[in-house]
């Protein structure tokens, strides 16, 4: 057939689009559009699964802060007793004594309580392989209504006649001698005392009385 088609001849047969006439719907549209939903559904698993280990993450982070706090409360704490040595961690301890209504530690120049000090003696022996430095703020004591006591950092080096003996590293096989000072109120005893390595071990709880 000649084109332009001469007059009479019969036009070629043109393709049938429909009622419209609008031809065939865009193919590359619906492929982009699948592409579209997989992008969206993946991406949805993708963050779902972030969102799963999150989730873990902060499950561990909760239950060793909990493990973290019940140490320092003294309630995964291992029973020891006075002048008998115990071990947490890498130290081996033994409290050797106690004494209380204290209004001042150190002499003249030292500290004074807001009530009185009890200031525990302790012998702290390091069963590492390796130098160890032992931190008096992982230590609590406790009087016999169960009130809780931190330790006074200040006074402790105060009480102590060298004043570093609890902050200087222990060697491996080494031990020191040394005093934990605790502010109390007026006429308080303290009951116990919860010694660790550090807040990450469970403690030796040790009956001051």
């Amino acid at each position: 057939m000649t084109y332009p088609p001469q007059p009479g001849q019969p036009l070629p047969p043109q393709p049938d689009y429909g009622p419209g006439g609008y031809g065939p719907p865009p193919t590359k549209r619906r492929v982009w559009l699948w592409i579209l939903v997989g992008i969206l559904v993946v991406g949805g698993g993708c963050a779902g699964l972030f969102t799963a280990c999150l989730g873990g993450a902060a499950k561990v982070a909760s239950d060793a802060a909990g493990e973290m706090d019940a140490n320092q409360k003294g309630e995964n704490a291992v029973a020891g007793e006075m002048n008998k040595a115990a071990t947490d961690g890498k130290f081996e301890f033994t409290v050797t004594g106690m004494k209380c209504g204290q209004k001042q530690v150190g002499g003249r120049f030292g500290s004074k309580a807001q009530g009185e000090f009890c200031v525990v003696s302790v012998t702290i022996k390091n069963t590492s392989t390796s130098a160890e430095a032992f931190a008096d703020s992982s230590q609590k004591a406790t009087d016999a209504a169960g009130n809780t006591y931190d330790v006074d950092s200040g006074a402790s080096m105060a009480a102590n006649d060298d004043g570093s003996t609890f902050y200087e590293n222990i060697n491996p096989g080494n031990q020191v001698k040394g005093k934990i000072a605790f502010d109390v109120p007026a006429g308080t005893k303290l009951a116990s005392i919860v010694l660790h390595e550090s807040a990450f071990t469970p403690g030796i709880k040790v009956p001051l009385s």
